[in-house]
């Protein structure tokens, strides 16, 4: 099956079903990274992912990982360490900042995904009140931890997190997964299945499913970000 390559954005995309089986969900490639298409892109359950040098590629996989948020609880450990009460939260108040270390090399990784025109267009959302960070801050007042994402309707699209401290982007998911609860959203894509999201507690759905899902929850009233509670960590 030939490769779709993007042309103006008003040609859209391909079905999703017409990704390839093998890499997994690759979709289309080119185009470019600006709002707009960005969030065409989501809104179809497409995403942007590719390596510096690389030609901009677009994915839908199947199965798709996800989070569903009912009946999350985070795990035994994770809940001794926030109960100790170390860390603080806040929301959207650094997200470019958070995008940037969520950018910085990593000791288990050749290189990031995260290029600058990344930044540059996910700043632009967030300034319309669609992307959003969660940061955490040590009792020094350091950002130690943090993740990002989108939020369309009733449907969060978790991007990235990063941690300079144990346990400080598992805070973070969990003060998400609150917020999530809280909002009555009840699902957070996860994307692509990686151990790491396992053992946070990600499962698998079909491709047709998250479309489904998506459908039904992305024109959903959102939530709105600047009244996000602060909770007591369980």
């Amino acid at each position: 099956m030939p490769l779709y390559r993007l042309g103006p954005l008003h040609n859209g995309f391909p079905p999703i079903e017409a990704a390839l089986d093998d890499p997994n969900g690759l979709l289309a490639v080119g185009g470019d990274l600006e709002p707009d298409r960005l969030l065409l892109a989501y809104r179809h359950g497409i995403f942007p992912w590719f390596s510096a040098g690389e030609p901009i590629c677009w994915w839908s996989p199947d199965p798709r990982c996800v989070f569903h948020t009912e009946h999350w609880t985070p795990s035994r450990s994770l809940i001794k360490t926030l109960r100790k009460g170390h860390f603080r939260f806040t929301v959207d108040q650094c997200f470019t900042q958070v995008m940037e270390a969520c950018a910085a090399p990593r000791d288990y990784a050749d290189g990031t995904w995260i290029q600058p025109e990344f930044i540059r267009s996910y700043t632009i959302l967030h300034k319309q009140g669609i992307a959003h960070s969660i940061e955490v801050w040590n009792p020094e007042g350091d950002l130690v931890g943090g993740l990002y994402g989108l939020n369309l309707g009733r449907l969060f699209f978790g991007e990235s997190m990063f941690s300079l401290e144990t346990d400080a982007s598992k805070a973070a998911f969990t003060y998400l997964m609150q917020l999530c609860q809280h909002w009555h959203i009840p699902l957070i894509d996860g994307q692509v299945e990686n151990p790491h999201l396992i053992r946070l507690g990600a499962c698998l759905i079909s491709r047709q499913e998250f479309a489904q899902r998506l459908e039904l929850s992305a024109d959903l009233p959102a939530p709105d970000w600047r009244a996000a509670p602060l909770f007591n960590m369980p």
